[in-house]
């Protein structure tokens, strides 16, 4: 088992990777390299998977105890960030990456401004000081690159309505419709992390995949990661269904122009070109509220913040009770115009 540890050259103190520069960043000295010119300790190594939990952190030698999907994460005794070698190789070496650019002090901050907007919200909930723990987290995820080849027949009408010799007639058209059509789709994320929830990491799309870059360790440095839960296979059903619906919006903007449209045979066969395993970057926040334990995400690089707060019932009813007057006001306005006029 490897427990990875980066150390600063210049002062022997423990380097974390720095959202904000990009690069690892001592904590001691303040020295910072390019993660492109680290050392890369399991380059041309090769682990037997290994399903024990117990590794040694470097610093202090203190036993660490982690999940069996943990792959980076930081000793509970001295603080050092270390990151589980033998659960990035093999089948588990991530292929892609992207960083954290939203720090965790940027994070708090936005999560208090997205508090202070919850117009529903309990007022007690909006100071945002009962935060439990905020996590950043690397979650594991597989894109898809998605072929779709799509054949459709479908029954059309078309409706003209016109008036001859001072009667009005309605004449119904009747079509065999038939669309044959090819979609692509590239990058279609799935989290794989069985403990994170899958609709919180849906709302944190969209991901900058223009900011994907080649794996490499030091970029877990200070941050926890997991490994997949699932492997490409088991989640490829569920990448299938995500991309249903945009399916159907597509073949509905081929068959334009008509009344009505009746599907009679509609066949999709999705095959996937290209799959990546990637980590992305998530902060995991717990906030503790009427002894209740709410959970909140945000995506690490654009700083979207998703979750369900509480909702303040008296708000509610506050907001129910003022659109309903507002209605009422406006429809007995109107009904003075109107009487005036008439």
């Amino acid at each position: 088992m490897t427990v990875i540890e980066y150390k600063c050259p210049s002062c022997g103190s423990n380097q974390v990777f720095d959202s904000e520069t990009g690069k690892l960043t001592c904590q001691g000295c303040g020295r910072t390299d390019d993660v492109e010119n680290a050392p890369d300790p399991l380059k041309n190594t090769v682990f037997e998977e290994n399903e024990g939990h117990e590794y040694h952190c470097t610093s202090c030698g203190a036993v660490i105890m982690t999940e069996a999907e943990t792959t980076a994460t930081s000793c509970s005794f001295c603080g050092s960030p270390v990151v589980l070698g033998d659960r990035l190789t093999g089948k588990l070496a991530p292929a892609l990456v992207i960083p954290f650019s939203v720090s965790k002090e940027e994070a708090m901050k936005a999560f208090r401004k997205w508090c202070r907007n919850g117009r529903l919200t309990p007022n007690g909930f909006m100071t945002a000081d009962r935060v439990k723990s905020i996590t950043g987290m690397y979650v594991p995820f597989w894109l898809y690159d998605l072929h779709n080849h799509i054949e459709v027949q479908a029954r059309g009408t078309k409706v003209r309505m016109y008036t001859r010799g001072g009667y009005r007639y309605t004449e119904t058209s009747h079509y065999d419709i038939y669309r044959e059509i090819q979609l692509q789709y590239a990058k279609v994320p799935i989290d794989a992390a069985e403990k994170m929830n899958d609709e919180l990491m849906d709302k944190l799309e969209p991901y900058p995949y223009e900011q994907l870059k080649s794996f490499k360790t030091p970029y877990l440095a200070g941050f926890i990661a997991e490994k997949y839960s699932y492997n490409d296979e088991q989640l490829f059903p569920r990448a299938k269904e995500k991309i249903s619906d945009y399916i159907d919006a597509y073949i509905k903007s081929t068959i334009p122009g008509y009344a009505t449209v009746n599907y009679t045979n509609k066949q999709i066969q999705t095959s996937s070109s290209k799959r990546d395993y990637a980590l992305l970057p998530v902060w995991v926040l717990h906030y503790d509220y009427n002894k209740l334990e709410y959970t909140f995400a945000m995506n690490g690089q654009t700083g979207k913040v998703v979750g369900k707060p509480p909702i303040s019932k008296a708000k509610v009813s506050a907001w129910f009770g003022g659109l309903f007057c507002g209605t009422f006001l406006a429809m007995k306005l109107l009904s003075w115009i109107v009487g005036g006029v008439l």
